[in-house]
């Protein structure tokens, strides 16, 4: 069993969160994802109505509909420029030309002429029955005026365009991955009339491929010889005086060079790469003798530069220098200088001094030699820099004319170059006649329609069924605030859940039920009473009253039960019913309500003329009395709460049916009285807003709630699926 303190910690703990509850601040519920699944489940007739209606009416929107018919041709476009006497290979690779070629097709095959000049082909533009099976061509509109069943030929040009718009509109241009195939597809309600605009797509693409080729523009062939002739003999011409002015001035130039990137460098002389080579040594001579002239002029007297104290044969010295001074101060605490021991550990002193000075001395002299070289090395490098600098400013001077005849060449190069790739190009496009575009397969008359598909259409009414169905089940979980679990008293009211009671049948009476001891309703109730003893460090409490929001919530129910189980545990055990405005405990003694209560709250103080025995349920009651014209007025006194500590002289527990809270004082005054309440909820039955807000006048009124019971759950409706386990063993104990 728990000790007294964490019990009481846990329920003021409780009353702290039901006060933030109104104050108003959320409790948070159970996860996010398995709300939803709850909701699902307790809405699920919701969602089966919605995807049901969405299915019937994709069934009918099937039927309705009207059927399609697609065909399909196939074409093959190869590359252009396949160069047989290409020595890497005779394909090419597949790279951004070959895929900006290939987007250019599909976007030909896409293209607003091809599209009139197929409707011209099939004889479309004057033929009325096209434009109604497309739904174009309004009578109102002059361009589809029809005189003798025909159009007027007024507006032919405008319907070439609608016509053209109405095939590209229906028409599906799809090319096959990873290969040069490319699938034209045309949609309509005549299977013939889809075959005929596929097949009549893929000839006049072809057709259009050749006319255009047979257009292009190209140079003759003998001027393009005779000029690059000319050129041939221009560049040779160049190169030969370039030759001959390098070799009279001495100009050695290193040849370009590839780079890492795919690129080359430039032409380079030899003086340039020497300059550059010894002006990079230069700038490392120079940083090496800053470094020296550092070390040297940082380089102290005593051995203080850095050299010296990172000198691991110095340290060693001054280590071993350090131990036999501290040995000569031990023998010269107890001895003289003139000891013999001392004296000799003196002359080791002095021989260790000696030669850390000369170590010393040997690191200054490393440091002013490495620094004199360092200088002697820029000195060196820096002569010899100055005289390239002579030599490339003299070569640069010799080399103007050089690079005028070496950009002669260029030029000369270029315009060369473009000629005889002209030349080849034209050569090429002597062979037009051969076409790249062939058809592979041509459509045929589609036996089946290709919409509407019956099984997809009905997935999508399933799909469109089920997030509407989702949507309708979240709205109305929304809107509704009844409390159905045994979870939503913590949750939503912010008070411990001291038990459920479960829902009996309409024929069973709740008195029969709790009569019999093997019931289901004396199992929850014998649980909600174990909880109740928990609610305070002496067990149950001594005196409590029972409230619920409303009437008809099982009220009375549930504090005949809870007092009749006290009794049953030894207790002596009165039931007061505080409801003057609608009693019921007579009802449970059979007998009517002439005297109690009330009697006593107007002043009579003869307790025992006002009770009567419950024998069936071994406790004593006392009735409302006769019904006061106001019975708030009664209870404003002190009269209840002497009424309370009076029965606690007889009896070890005071249970007090109270009235209900919504729009009534009678509760929250009844509440003042004694050690704390029990409120009661009907499942399925009343609205959170309203009972929170009937807890807030309990809270209001500083009443100390031990917690809420949960009544007349039906299990069936359980969004968990709970079992509770009430009744259990009953079916075995019949089959014996």
């Amino acid at each position: 069993m728990k000790t007294s303190e964490p019990k009481s910690t846990a329920f003021v703990a409780a009353n702290e969160r039901a006060i933030m509850q109104y104050s108003p601040q959320a409790i948070p519920g159970s996860p996010l994802m398995k709300q939803y699944l709850n909701v699902i489940r307790r809405r699920r007739w919701v969602i089966l109505g919605v995807v049901a209606a969405c299915l019937l009416l994709g069934v009918v929107v099937t039927i309705l509909m009207t059927p399609q018919y697609t065909a399909e041709s196939v074409i093959e476009i190869s590359r252009e420029s396949d160069q047989v006497t290409n020595i890497e290979g005779v394909e090419s690779d597949i790279g951004a030309a070959d895929q900006e070629f290939y987007q250019t097709q599909y976007g030909l095959l896409r293209s607003r002429t091809l599209a009139e000049r197929v409707a011209t082909e099939l004889k479309l533009v004057d033929n009325p029955e096209f434009f109604e099976m497309f739904g174009a061509g309004d009578n109102d509109d002059a361009v589809f005026a029809t005189e003798n069943e025909r159009f007027k030929p007024d507006g032919r040009s405008d319907r070439l365009r609608q016509a053209g718009r109405i095939l590209l509109e229906n028409l599906t241009i799809e090319p096959t991955r990873f290969s040069s195939l490319v699938d034209i597809r045309f949609t309509s309600p005549s299977a013939r009339f889809s075959r005929a605009v596929a097949n009549a797509w893929a000839e006049n693409f072809i057709e259009l491929n050749l006319e255009r080729k047979v257009q292009a523009t190209s140079y003759g062939r003998e001027a393009l010889e005779r000029q690059l002739a000319e050129y041939k003999d221009r560049l040779d011409e160049s190169q030969r005086q370039l030759v001959a002015y390098a070799s009279n001035q001495a100009i050695i130039n290193l040849p370009a060079a590839p780079v890492g990137d795919g690129t080359t460098t430039q032409e380079r002389s030899i003086v340039a790469d020497d300059l550059a080579a010894l002006n990079s040594a230069l700038n490392e001579a120079i940083a090496d003798r800053i470094a020296a002239e550092a070390r040297y002029r940082g380089a102290g007297a005593a051995g203080s530069s850095v050299e010296a104290l990172s000198n691991s044969a110095i340290n060693n010295l001054r280590q071993r220098r350090a131990e036999l001074a501290g040995e000569y101060g031990q023998l010269m605490v107890r001895f003289e200088p003139g000891y013999p021991a001392a004296q000799a550990i003196q002359s080791q002193i002095d021989q260790i001094d000696s030669s850390i000075a000369r170590e010393e001395a040997r690191v200054s002299s490393s440091v002013q030699a490495a620094y004199q070289q360092a200088v002697a090395r820029e000195q060196a490098l820096q002569q010899r820099v100055s005289a390239l600098k002579d030599d490339f400013l003299d070569l640069r001077r010799r080399s103007i004319q050089y690079n005028i005849y070496q950009q002669e060449v260029d030029t000369t190069r270029v315009l060369y170059e473009g000629l005889l790739q002209r030349f080849k190009e034209i050569g090429v496009a002597g062979g037009v006649g051969v076409n790249n575009i062939t058809i592979v397969d041509l459509a045929e008359i589609p036996e089946q329609p290709s919409s509407p598909h019956l099984l997809l259409n009905l997935a999508l009414s399933v799909f469109a069924g089920l997030g509407l169905g989702l949507a309708a089940a979240f709205a109305l979980e929304q809107l509704d605030e009844q409390l159905k679990e045994p979870s939503d008293i913590p949750d939503r009211l912010g008070i411990p859940l001291l038990g459920s009671v479960p829902k009996i049948a309409d024929r069973d009476n709740p008195r029969e039920a709790l009569l019999d001891r093997k019931s289901e309703l004396v199992d929850a109730y014998l649980t909600i009473q174990t909880n109740l003893g928990f609610t305070t460090d002496h067990g149950a409490p001594r005196s409590f009253a029972v409230t619920s929001t409303r009437a008809a919530e099982g009220k009375s129910t549930t504090a005949l039960a809870l007092a009749t189980l006290l009794a049953r545990s030894g207790k002596r055990v009165i039931l007061i019913d505080g409801d003057m405005r609608s009693p019921t405990v007579h009802s449970f003694a059979g007998s009517h309500h002439e005297s109690g209560v009330s009697n006593f709250l107007a002043g009579e103080d003869d307790i025992a003329k006002l009770t009567l025995q419950l024998s069936d349920f071994g406790l004593s009651a006392m009735t409302a009395g006769p019904i006061p014209p106001n019975a708030a007025e009664l209870l404003t006194g002190d009269r209840i709460g002497q009424l309370v500590n009076r029965l606690l002289e007889t009896y070890d527990h005071v249970v007090v049916d109270a009235p209900p809270l919504l729009n009534l004082a009678d509760a929250p005054l009844i509440s003042r009285s004694v050690e704390g309440v029990v409120y009661v909820t009907e499942a399925h039955g009343v609205l959170t807003g309203q009972v929170k807000s009937a807890l807030g006048r309990l809270v209001a009124a500083n009443a100390h709630i031990f917690g809420g019971v949960l009544t007349k759950l039906d299990m069936r409706k359980s969004q968990y699926g709970y079992d509770y386990g009430y009744g259990y063993g009953k079916k075995d104990e019949e089959l014996v």
